[in-house]
């Protein structure tokens, strides 16, 4: 989304850094600038400074530095939008109204966003049913407990062709926006059948939401044999797999304090730590990470724990996003495997007080 610079000015006026700083550290002045201890990295000495005149705040210990925004959108974890919604709210500004391209490209993003919403309750719906009774056998024998598949809202999709297409069709929903929202996948020319059907089929489904718990994308576990075992939505207006981590929303509600993040290898790995009390853990949606997903991890924490197991699939992830921490953060945040089961094995043991 996008904002007139003139807006952005005023508003960045308005509000003020050094008195957006001081409502979450303390800061005292000091020549022509504010010191305080920096809230994003362990320190004793205050080395972080806020440059009123100049228009932004710099950490001499760990190298933070933004402007306004950029500090908003890392000490509550949000994005750029987000932040500046939140600062002309503090203002009593109005935010500009879209232009109409933008408008039209808003309305096809909510659009898609209740697709994903209506396909999240039918799926739950579906655990619940008769259909889902070996989805939630599968759920009970991996540990899960009916609180923690209420949280990350669980579902199942019948082994139907068309169970959720037509559901949501007669839901108003037109066939191009399920294609879109990527819940239908269409055949090729070459296919005798050449009607859409239902992507997730006789799967436990997770659904993946965006930091504000939006639902944007799924994925789905097979529970019988059929390859592949793990199923994610494709690449939509909603949804990026590069950018995207499981986990995010529930790790932005209980870490507000910017304590350790942990990062895992899949969907069960996240809720069974969630489960044991270990409420900081996200992973990468089976892709090495990308640059857009470990910024996203340090808007959050600023030292990131790689855990992974001691399998040859761990040892696997390990070489996959090792490489990108390391050279990120010049070593910081390296991946720490797990012998003895890894997150698995974590999550039997109690939270630390």
């Amino acid at each position: 989304m996008a904002f007139p610079s003139e807006f952005l000015d005023e508003l960045k006026f308005r509000v003020g850094l050094v008195s957006t700083v001081s409502k979450y550290l303390k800061i005292s002045r000091k020549g022509k600038e504010h010191q305080g201890l920096c809230p994003f990295h362990k320190e004793k000495t205050p080395s972080f400074t806020v440059n009123e005149n100049k228009g932004f705040y710099h950490c001499f210990g760990c190298g933070a530095h933004g402007s306004i925004f950029d500090f908003v959108m890392e000490i509550d974890g949000i994005t750029f939008p987000e932040a500046v919604e939140k600062l002309a709210h503090q203002a009593g500004m109005e935010i500009p109204k879209l232009n109409q391209f933008e408008q039209e490209k808003e309305k096809r993003l909510r659009l898609l966003a209740d697709i994903c919403e209506l396909a999240t309750t039918y799926f739950q719906k579906m655990l619940r049913d008769s259909r889902g009774t070996n989805a939630l056998n599968y759920l009970t024998e991996r540990g899960v407990n009916n609180e923690t598949i209420e949280i990350f809202r669980l579902g199942f999709a019948p082994n139907d062709r068309d169970g959720f297409k037509k559901f949501s069709i007669h839901q108003g929903f037109g066939e191009d926006d399920l294609i879109e929202a990527g819940m239908l996948i269409k055949p090729d020319k070459s296919w005798a059948n050449k009607n859409s059907y239902d992507r997730f089929r006789g799967r436990v489904i997770f659904p993946i939401t965006n930091r504000r718990d939006q639902v944007v994308a799924f994925g789905g576990r097979v529970l019988q044999e059929g390859e592949p075992k793990y199923l994610n939505s494709p690449e939509t207006p909603l949804f990026s797999k590069g950018r995207s981590l499981y986990g995010l929303y529930q790790v932005l509600r209980a870490n507000r304090k910017r304590d350790k993040v942990i990062v895992v290898e899949g969907y069960m790995d996240v809720i069974m730590l969630h489960q044991a009390g270990f409420k900081g853990a996200v992973a990468p949606l089976g892709t090495a990470l990308t640059e857009q997903q470990l910024i996203e991890l340090w808007r959050v924490s600023p030292e990131p724990v790689f855990c992974f197991d001691g399998d040859a699939a761990g040892g696997r992830a390990a070489r996959d996003h090792g490489p990108a921490a390391q050279e990120a953060r010049g070593g910081a945040g390296a991946p720490l495997g797990l012998q003895q089961g890894g997150a698995a094995a974590a999550a039997q043991r109690p939270p630390r007080a």
